[in-house]
């Protein structure tokens, strides 16, 4: 499978350095992700087509960095088709018609096929895509090395789905991972384990901050992270609110209005 990643051109408080599209080479031209519209980006991605007309867009997620490019690149690619797991809430406002794809499903991407992979969390509609002759995943925004990945609850994301989906995609075997943010990844099993530890002490963080009598998500940010610029404050109150759904789930904790409290066992 020839890979050609495409950089996205779009850093900041969010997308760090900016995303990585990548391009599948074949007879099916596919690139997985859409990026940002921007000129840059495309331009590079006819480049690296050499002549040849892009076939496909398998988007990981809809989220508007992955997505929000769509419109763009059928302007510039005529008959290109869209693929992705729905998010009907989200996903119209992209401007282009959808292929449904789901878990499990193979997808034509350049000289061979990608498993589609379903791994919720980060978004409802997250999804991996797998070249099983390779081992090679693309990954989107599950996994990000030197860096963990934030659970926006409030807009859709789910802990509990992503702690699975981090092990389901650990279990698939990868040996070679390429994320939608940062460097390749060549030892999954190692970051799977270091998310999970992460996760552990969080949560441990927050449950101590309802001990102290800390009772909001944005007190418990100012606990456990300290003073941070606002874009990252609201990531992290967005992430913390991810774990307190996730402990709420499990019978650990409760909520009066904003305000939370640990459940007494």
């Amino acid at each position: 499978m020839t890979i050609t990643p495409i950089p996205g051109f779009n850093p900041g408080p969010y997308t760090g350095a900016g995303n990585t599209t990548y391009l599948v080479g074949g007879r099916t031209p596919t690139l997985v992700d859409a990026g940002t519209a921007n000129v840059r980006h495309i331009d590079t991605l006819q480049e690296a087509l050499h002549g040849a007309d892009l076939a496909r867009v398998l988007v990981t997620h809809a989220h508007s960095d992955h997505a929000s490019g769509c419109r763009a690149l059928a302007s510039r690619w005529p008959g290109l088709e869209f693929a992705k797991i729905p998010w009907p809430e989200r996903d119209g406002r992209f401007g282009v018609e959808w292929q449904v794809v789901s878990d499990g499903q193979y997808v034509e991407a350049g000289d061979g096929q990608l498993r589609v992979v379903h791994t919720p969390g980060h978004a409802p509609d997250h999804a991996c895509f797998f070249d099983e002759g390779s081992r090679t995943l693309f990954s989107g925004d599950l996994v990000i090395e030197g860096s963990s990945v934030v659970i926006p609850a409030t807009g859709g994301g789910c802990l509990t789905s992503y702690l699975k989906s981090l092990e389901l995609i650990r279990d698939l075997g990868p040996t070679r991972v390429l994320p939608a943010h940062g460097p390749e990844i060549r030892d999954l099993s190692t970051l799977v384990e270091r998310y999970l530890r992460h996760r552990r002490r969080r949560e441990v963080e927050v449950l101590d901050a309802l001990d102290a009598d800390v009772r909001t998500p944005d007190a418990i940010v100012r606990r456990v992270y300290g003073d941070l610029p606002q874009p990252l404050r609201d990531a992290a109150a967005d992430s913390v609110r991810a774990h307190l759904a996730k402990l709420d789930r499990e019978g650990r904790v409760r909520h009066e209005d904003d305000a939370w409290f640990r459940c007494s066992t």
